[in-house]
């Protein structure tokens, strides 16, 4: 095994070992109950999934996901119009995000935040050798739908659900994936002003997101008018202290912090393990993301695979600081997992599977087995990332 990428799958096992441990801390109630050995053991069924994946993933040839990519952004396209299907989706607090059965469930977003990545980085691969073939200073329409469809399809379907977090993020993710494959600017621009009215109008046409986002600020303009989850967790943050109060005995969990082995889980790291802790945890994502981005560097002459490959693990990182961002009241409140550390299936499975995709494409033989991508410009983000590193 390369060393880069053996440092990268160990960082990452760092991770959810972490997970694993803090999980079972935060699943504790204030009553003597086997809840606690429930999370964890279901927690475990999960890794166990997603290590099998990761690995399948990760052996699998770079060309591969390349030849995938439409069919995993079918499977997704079909399973998040599925979720919406009263009789197949399963509604939770008023919204139908899962798929349920056998004692299983998935929650097809995870999917499309993969599907949506690898897909766009082909096709942009494709229309940028297109243009360059045609000495063309433009993309043609028919290659521009073809690299705004499926952001919007992927998007609107999730912001039917409801869940415009998660329909957000996939637009910001499939905006970056064209980005880093060299997409001219010009076209950012006025997505950007076409979509930014839009989202605002989206926000404030749903009653209770704009009460989050009128809580949101009151977080920092009046204290008595914080939203309950917001301030059990900033409490939790606070009573932390330097050095924490010790694994498995913090208080805010027992009943006090909703969501506390899931998107709020990092409260409970700072509560019981302190600043150190919640920086050490930070630490590691940004080793994560340091040693993704060397085991990358030997395959920037591809277009495909480094565009996947940078978006892929730079979407971990975003998704992790969004988490830090919501528990330490940063940013409105947004059910966002902390990736790798926070309980659930499908965040977690989807997670490793992202692990071993980023493997695969990093692995040396993609040079030698994508000589067909044409290499990136130095003056296309691709390139400037790829010099970079």
């Amino acid at each position: 095994m390369d060393p880069k990428r053996g440092q990268f799958i160990c960082v990452a096992c760092a991770i959810v070992g972490f997970g694993i441990v803090m999980v079972y801390s935060a699943s504790i109630t204030s009553w003597p109950t086997e809840f606690e050995r429930i999370y964890l053991s279901r927690q475990l069924e999960a890794l166990a999934v997603g290590a099998v994946l990761a690995a399948i993933c990760a052996y699998a040839p770079p060309r591969f996901w390349r030849g995938a990519a439409p069919v995993l952004l079918a499977v997704a396209i079909a399973l998040l119009a599925a979720v919406l299907l009263p009789k197949i989706g399963t509604r939770v607090n008023g919204a139908r995000r899962w798929l349920r059965g056998g004692g299983f469930q998935f929650q097809p977003s995870e999917l499309a935040k993969i599907a949506l990545v690898l897909f766009l980085s082909r096709q942009a691969d494709l229309a940028l050798k297109s243009r360059m073939q045609a000495s063309s200073a433009r993309l043609g329409w028919r290659q521009l739908a073809a690299l705004v469809t499926p952001i919007l399809v992927t998007s609107g379907l999730v912001l039917l659900e409801p869940d415009l977090g998660t329909a957000v993020f996939l637009a910001l993710i499939g905006g970056v994936t064209l980005f880093v494959a060299g997409v001219p600017k010009r076209y950012f621009l006025i997505a950007a002003a076409a979509t930014v009215p839009a989202a605002g109008l989206m926000a404030l046409l749903r009653p209770y997101q704009v009460r989050r986002l009128t809580g949101f600020l009151a977080t920092w303009l009046d204290w008595s008018q914080v939203p309950y989850q917001l301030d059990q967790s900033l409490v939790s943050l606070g009573s932390g202290g330097l050095f924490g109060v010790g694994l498995g005995k913090g208080w805010q969990k027992l009943s006090f912090l909703p969501e506390a082995n899931t998107d709020f889980v990092f409260s409970v790291v700072g509560e019981e393990l302190g600043l150190l802790g919640t920086m050490g945890l930070l630490l590691l994502y940004a080793a994560l993301y340091w040693t993704g981005l060397r085991a990358l560097r030997q395959i920037r002459k591809d277009r495909f695979a480094v565009t996947a490959g940078f978006v892929l693990l730079t979407q971990l990182a975003l998704q992790a600081l969004a988490n830090m961002a919501v528990v330490t009241a940063l940013i409105p409140p947004k059910g966002i997992p902390l990736p790798l550390v926070s309980y659930g299936g499908s965040a977690l499975v989807t997670s490793l599977g992202c692990v071993g995709i980023i493997c695969s494409l990093s692995r040396s033989g993609a040079r030698a087995s994508m000589t067909a991508s044409h290499p990136p410009t130095i003056d296309s983000p691709v390139g400037i990332a790829s010099t970079a590193l």
